[in-house]
Parts: C-alpha cells; structure tokens; sequence
C-alpha cells in the first residue's frame, strides 16, 4: 500500500504592519466617548414627573394611616372612660346601699386580677378613682360627652386638683377646646389658670364696649415659669425668652392668638417706631399689640401703647377687622392705680402681669378661698332672684 505523502499546509505571507502616522508633539487626542442617548426633556408646563405623582399617592396614604389611626385612639379612649364611668357607679351604689368599704373593693380588684389576667388599671386605687370620677359628675349630665374627650389621666389630675364643681368644668373645658396634652392640664392646674381666668383681668372702659367678650379672652395674670428667667432679668431676656418659647407663650395666651410680628415696625410722620409683639386674635378678629415691661406698671406706660394702637388702625388693621387691642404685661401691678388709669382711657387697652414661678400650693389655696368668697354672694344673689 502507497503512503500518502505529508500534507503540505500554504504559509500566509505575514503582513506588514501599517505605519501609523506620527502624532503632532505637544497635543493629545481625547480618547473617543460613547454617548448615551439623551433623555427628552419634560416640556415647561407639563404636569408632575412620576416620581412625584408616586410621593404625593405614598403621603396620602401616609394620612390615611395616620387618621384612621387617631380615630382608633379617640374611640377606644370612649369606650375607656365609659367603661370607668359604669364601673363607678356600680361600686357608689354599693358603698351607698350594701356598705362596701375599702376591704370589699380590694377584694374585687384580687377578683378582676385573677378572672381577667393581664388587664391592667383595676387595682384598689384606681377603683376608688372610678367611683370618685362617677360621684364628681354623676349631677352634671351636661358634661356627659365633653368627659369622654378627655383621657383618664387627665381625668385624675383634674379630680386630684380641683374642689368646686365649677373649676373641674373649667379644666374639662379648657382642656377639650384648646386640645392640651396631660402635661401642659397638669402645669395650668398648678399654676392656677382657674383663680387667674375667673378673676379676670382689669379691661378699660373703651375695651369693655368694642369688644365686650374680650374679658373671657385675657387673662390678670400670665405664668411664663417656662421661660426660665433669672431674678434680674432685663426687657431684652423677656423678649427673646418668649420668641424661643413662642409656641408654648400661645398655648398660655389661648389657641386663638396667631403671631404676627416681633418689634412689629410703624412709621408716623418721619418717625419709626417698633411694638414689641403683635398678634392676631381669630376670634375678636382683631390685632393685639403687646408691650413689655420688667418692673411694675406705670399709668404713664398707657400713653405710649395707646400711640402703637392708633398707629396700627389706620396704618395695618384690615377694613373688615375690629379695632386693635393693647396689652401691657408687667412684672407685677397695683390694682387701684390700674383701675384708675384704665377708667378714663379712650382706647381698648387691660393690664396684665407675668409670672416666672409657679405659685405655691399655700398661695394658690389661698386665692382660690379668696376667689370662692366674691363669687359666693353673686351665687346667692342669683339663687334668690
């Protein structure tokens, strides 16, 4: 048999390589970029891009969850207090009928401890608060639904902090209509919003008659313990206190007091002149202008507030807002000596005084006696008529 002979495989000439022509010195050739294709651009005009349409739809829900929420919390706080409501009476009839005592209620407190395991708020005590917050109330059915508004312990520091049944409805009240959280119904209890409301502040003759609601609006006395003040402090430290704490100063003033301005500017004639604070009251409908003062009041310092005042209405004041009112918020104040300088002032102005302590227990007990012995004889001048 033949061999084959070796295949022969055809060499490829190699190729010359090309010869780049040489780069000019000095200059560099930027290496070539692949573009991206551009995006095109939203036209001016055009509504919002999905991201944002997606934003607004995510915080929507956001509020939906939230709401549903809140309303969770306010019905089962309902059924809470009328649940404490029922259970106090229960037990006020049978202290009144069967002679239960404190033994007996300890003993139903061990009874709802080993029936209802790991429900909490039926201890001894706070049974003795379901029956006393039942007995507190149980002649006022007026109060029935404003009481369900209110947590429970809102409820034990109104009960714990009060004796007449007209300064529990003004706490159940004040607290319902300006929506205080527990913490700041405790610090108007202790600071004596009630002695400082009802007593009422010292309102000019001119006042009473523009604005005759002004005096369930003000306050005599204002408690600014908040501000942590020292002794000797100047205008200035009052001033910038309460801008820092303006949020809080307007829980104090009343939620229908919205800010306006500090060291508010008014121009008269060539002169400049600056007020202050100057609020807006939502429900007189009218500015307030308040002037500070760190000493005790002056008839001379209505003068200057009563020039702020007629500067404002016929320079500021809206023609569908009621003419401005002027306060004076002194260190401290002698009540004749403002009863005589508001007597003949001709625009609508009151003196109040600030606080940066709370009083104490002895102090606030004592003016409350004192406020209860002049409203007595006007109760029972009423009951007689």
């Amino acid at each position: 048999m033949k061999k084959r002979p070796p295949r022969q495989t055809r060499s490829t000439p190699k190729q010359k390589a090309i010869k780049q022509p040489a780069k000019p010195p000095g200059k560099k050739v930027a290496p070539a970029v692949r573009q991206l294709p551009m995006r095109p651009r939203r036209a001016a005009g055009a509504g919002p891009s999905r991201k944002q349409s997606s934003l607004a739809a995510f915080n929507e829900i956001v509020a939906l969850i939230e709401t549903s929420r809140c309303e969770a919390g306010r019905a089962i706080n309902v059924q809470l207090i009328e649940l404490y409501w029922k259970i106090g009476a229960v037990i006020s009839t049978r202290i009144e009928h069967d002679g239960w005592g404190k033994g007996t209620v300890a003993e139903l407190a061990a009874h709802l401890a080993r029936t209802q395991a790991g429900t909490r708020g039926f201890s001894p005590q706070n049974l003795w608060r379901m029956r006393q917050f039942f007995d507190a109330y149980r002649d006022a059915p007026v109060l029935s639904t404003l009481l369900r508004e209110l947590p429970w312990s809102a409820h034990l520091h109104i009960l714990s902090g009060t004796k007449r049944p007209d300064e529990r409805e003004f706490y159940l009240r004040l607290a319902a209509s300006n929506r205080w959280p527990v913490r700041e119904l405790e610090r108007q209890i202790a600071s004596g919003a009630f002695a400082r409301v009802v007593a009422g502040p010292k309102l000019s003759t001119a006042l009473r008659e523009v604005h005759p609601e002004a005096a369930e609006q003000f306050k005599d006395a204002y408690s600014l313990e908040f501000l942590g003040l020292s002794p000797d402090h100047s205008e200035a430290d009052l001033h910038r206190a309460l801008l820092r704490n303006l949020g809080r100063f307007i829980t104090e003033l009343g939620r229908d007091f919205c800010f306006v301005g500090s060291e508010y500017p008014v121009q008269v004639g060539n002169q400049d002149f600056a007020i202050d604070l100057v609020f807006f009251h939502r429900g007189l409908t009218c500015l307030v202008a308040f002037e500070l003062k760190v000493r005790e009041f002056r008839p001379e310092d209505l003068g200057k507030l009563n020039f702020y005042l007629e500067a404002l209405d016929r320079d500021v004041k809206k023609p569908h807002e009621r003419p401005s009112i002027g306060v004076l918020l002194c260190a401290s104040k002698d009540a004749e000596v403002v009863e005589y300088a508001l007597s003949r002032s001709l625009s609508p102005t009151l003196v109040a005084e600030y606080q940066t302590v709370l009083p104490s227990k002895a102090l606030l007990q004592r003016k409350l006696h004192e406020l209860y012995a002049q409203l007595a004889p006007k109760a029972d001048t009423s009951a007689n008529d």
